[in-house]
C-alpha cells in the first residue's frame, strides 16, 4: 500500500510533494513486490500478463533491483540490496534466461549491471569471488551477441561500463555503441530510434539516459551533455501542467521514466531549468500516476497501462514486470538530500508560465500547449514509425496529432488518408518538410500515385490544417479530429470545423473508447478532389478552457486571420 508523508506545500507549492515522497514511493514500489519472489530470490514472477519473450521472473529482478540501486545509492537502507544480492547467487547458474542474439535478457543486463555499479560498496565487493565470476561470465554475453539495432547498442554500452570498472578491457564495445548511436541524431537534442523515423519517449528514457549515466561514472561529457540540454530546452514543454507527458509511441506502461531525462539534466549540471522547475517536472509526473494509486493495483502493484489496465498500451514484449522500467524515473535520488533540486522551492513549468508553440525541424514534431488549461498537444509531421517501403498505420505513431489528455481511438482520431475502393488509406511514411514557431509541415504519399502536402499552425488550443493533395478528380479526403469521452462535458472540449475543401461532417463513435475513458466520439470531415490538385483546410480545436473565436482562412492569400486579428501566411 501507497502511504505517503504529508503534502508540504511551501517547499512544493504545484505538486506538494518532496524527497520525502519519493522516497516513500521507492519503498512502497518496493515492498509490493517482495511477495512475488523465487525462494532463492533470483526471480520476481508477477502476476499476470506473460511477455513474448518469456523472461517475466528476470525483468523482475531486474527493473526492481534499479529502483533499489538508486535508493540505496541515494543513502536508503543498504538492507534492501540484500534479497538482490542472494538472486545473485543462483541467477546465472540457470534461473536467468541466458542472453542471446536479439533476447531480452540483454536488456536486463543493463539493469542489473547499471544497479551493482551504484551499489558496488554494499553488494558487489561483499559478494562471494565465485559468486562474483558466475554474474560476471553471464554479463560478458551481452557485449558479444547480436541486438536489435535501436536503442539496444546501449545496453551493451551499460554493461560494459561495470565490466571496465572491474578491470576488464571492454572499451571497443563502449565506442562501438555510442558510434552507432551517432547516426541516428537528427538535431535539437533529438535521436530516432535505429532506422526509420521512430520518435517518442525512448529519445528520453534510452537515447539521452544511458549515455548521461555513463558520463556521470565517469565517461565522456560530450557530446551527450550538450545534446541533453538541447533537448530538455523543449522537453519540459511536454508536460501538462496536471503532470501528465503526452501520450505518443509505444511501451507508455513506464509512464513516470519519462521524468528520467530531467533527473539526469541536474545530475549532469546542464539542465536549462532552474532546481524548482526541474523537481515541479518530475514530480509533478510522479505525483500524476501514483496519487490515489491511479496506477496501481490493490496489491500496490505497476499496471499494464496507462492509468489502470489498458490493452491498446501494450506491444508483444509488455509482461506484467514490464512496467518497472519506470524505475529510471528516480534517478534523481542519486542527487544529494542537499541538492539544490531537492532543496529549492517549487517553480512553475514551462507551460504554465506562458502559451507554448515549438516547432522542431529535426524530429518534424510541433509541440503546443495553453497556460489557461496546462494541456499540451503534439502535433506530428516526423514521426511514424514505419519501414522504408510503409506498413500497418501505428496509432501510437502515425497519427497527426496527440495530446496529454487524449489517447488514439478506433475509428481513427486524427487521421488523415485518402478513400479509396471504400477503404480509408493512411498517408504513410512521413517526410518532414520543416517546422518553426507554431508550424511544422510534411509530405506523404499514400499510394505511389498520389501526394499529400500538409502544414499545420497553431495559436491557442486551435490548430489549422492545410493538406495539398494531389489525387485524381473524385478521390475522398478523409480528416478526423480529437477523439473525447462522450462524458468530457465541460472539462475537456473539441471541435472540427471545415475552413475550405471540406463539404460533409460526421461524428464517428468509438465504443472502446481511449485510455482516457470509454465510449469516445470521433468528429470526421470529408471532402473530394476537384482536380488534380486540391486544398482542404480545417481547424482542431482541444481545450479544457474557454477557447477563442475559431481563426479565418483566406484561399486566395493563403492566409489565416485569428482571432486577436493577426494575420499569417500559410508556409507551404
Amino acid at each position: 500500500m501507497l502511504v505517503l508523508p504529508p503534502e508540504d506545500r511551501s517547499l512544493s507549492p504545484y505538486t506538494g510533494w518532496t524527497r520525502a515522497h519519493w522516497e516513500a514511493a521507492a519503498d512502497a514500489l518496493l515492498s509490493a513486490v517482495e511477495p512475488y519472489r523465487s525462494p532463492d530470490h533470483s526471480l520476481i514472477a508477477l502476476p499476470g500478463r506473460a511477455s513474448w519473450s518469456g523472461c517475466d521472473g528476470l525483468e523482475g529482478y531486474a527493473r526492481t533491483f534499479l529502483l533499489a540501486a538508486f535508493r540505496v545509492a541515494g543513502g536508503g537502507d543498504p538492507a534492501a540490496l540484500q534479497p538482490y544480492a542472494e538472486g545473485l547467487a543462483t541467477g546465472p547458474l540457470g534461473t536467468w534466461p541466458e542472453i542471446k542474439d536479439h533476447f531480452q535478457p540483454m536488456v536486463e543486463a543493463a539493469s542489473i549491471a547499471l544497479g551493482l555499479r551504484l551499489t558496488r560498496p554494499w553488494l558487489w565487493d561483499l559478494l562471494d569471488p565465485g559468486v562474483q565470476d558466475r554474474v560476471v561470465g553471464w554479463l560478458e554475453e551481452a557485449l558479444r551477441r547480436r541486438h536489435v539495432d535501436n536503442n539496444w547498442h546501449l545496453f551493451p554500452v551499460t554493461v560494459a561500463g561495470f565490466l571496465q570498472e572491474l578491470g576488464h578491457d571492454t572499451q571497443s564495445v563502449i565506442d562501438r555503441g555510442l558510434d552507432r548511436i551517432e547516426r541516428w541524431y537528427e538535431g535539437d537534442g533529438w535521436y530516432r530510434d535505429g532506422e526509420g523515423r521512430n520518435f517518442d519517449h525512448y529519445n528520453g528514457w534510452a537515447m539521452h539516459l544511458y549515455p548521461a549515466l555513463h558520463a556521470h561514472l565517469g565517461g565522456p561529457a560530450e557530446p551527450y551533455a550538450t545534446r541533453l540540454r538541447a533537448f530538455l530546452g523543449n522537453y519540459g514543454s511536454a508536460f501538462d501542467a496536471n503532470g501528465s507527458p503526452v501520450y505518443q509511441g509505444r511501451s507508455l506502461i513506464y509512464r513516470f521514466a519519462a521524468a528520467a531525462p530531467v533527473w539526469a539534466g541536474e545530475l549532469l549540471g546542464v539542465s536549462p531549468y532552474s532546481p524548482g522547475t526541474a523537481r515541479r517536472l518530475a514530480s509533478g509526473a510522479l505525483r500524476h500516476f501514483l496519487a490515489d494509486g491511479r496506477a496501481l493495483s490493490p496489491q500496490g502493484l505497476l499496471t499494464l497501462g496507462w492509468y489502470g489496465p489498458h490493452e491498446p498500451s501494450l506491444q508483444p514484449y509488455s509482461g506484467a514486470a514490464s512496467p518497472y522500467w519506470a524505475s529510471k524515473g528516480f534517478l534523481g535520488l542519486l542527487l544529494p538530500a542537499d541538492h539544490p533540486a531537492w532543496t529549492s522551492v517549487e517553480e512553475p513549468g514551462p507551460v504554465e508560465r506562458a502559451d507554448q508553440a515549438i516547432g522542431l525541424p529535426g524530429p518534424g514534431l510541433l509541440v503546443h500547449s495553453t497556460a489557461a488549461d496546462g494541456l499540451v498537444r503534439l502535433v506530428n509531421h516526423g514521426s511514424d514509425h514505419q519501414p522504408p517501403g510503409g506498413g500497418p498505420d501505428d496509432p501510437l505513431y502515425q497519427r497527426l496529432a496527440y495530446s496529454s489528455r487524449t489517447g488514439p481511438a478506433t475509428p481513427a482520431d486524427n487521421h488523415l488518408g485518402l478513400v479509396i475502393d471504400g477503404e480509408v488509406t493512411p498517408r504513410g511514411p512521413i517526410t518532414p518538410l520543416g517546422a518553426g514557431p507554431g508550424w511544422a509541415a510534411s509530405s506523404s504519399r499514400p499510394t505511389p500515385s498520389t501526394l499529400i502536402e500538409s502544414v499545420s499552425m497553431v495559436r491557442g488550443p486551435h490548430e489549422v490544417r492545410l493538406h495539398r493533395v494531389t489525387a485524381p478528380s473524385g478521390t475522398v479526403v478523409r480528416q478526423t479530429g480529437w477523439a473525447l469521452p462522450e462524458a468530457a462535458g465541460e472539462e475537456l472540449t473539441g471541435a472540427l470545423l471545415p475552413l475550405h475543401g471540406f463539404t460533409r461532417s460526421s461524428v464517428m463513435e468509438s465504443p472502446e473508447g481511449t485510455v482516457f475513458g470509454p465510449d469516445a466520439l470521433v468528429p470526421c470531415l470529408e471532402g473530394e478532389c476537384a482536380g488534380p490538385e486540391s486544398v482542404f483546410v480545417c481547424v482542431a480545436t482541444l481545450s479544457a478552457a474557454p477557447a477563442p473565436p475559431p481563426p479565418v482562412y483566406d484561399p486566395v492569400g493563403a492566409t489565416v486571420t485569428w482571432h486577436d486579428g493577426t494575420v499569417q501566411e500559410l508556409p507551404l
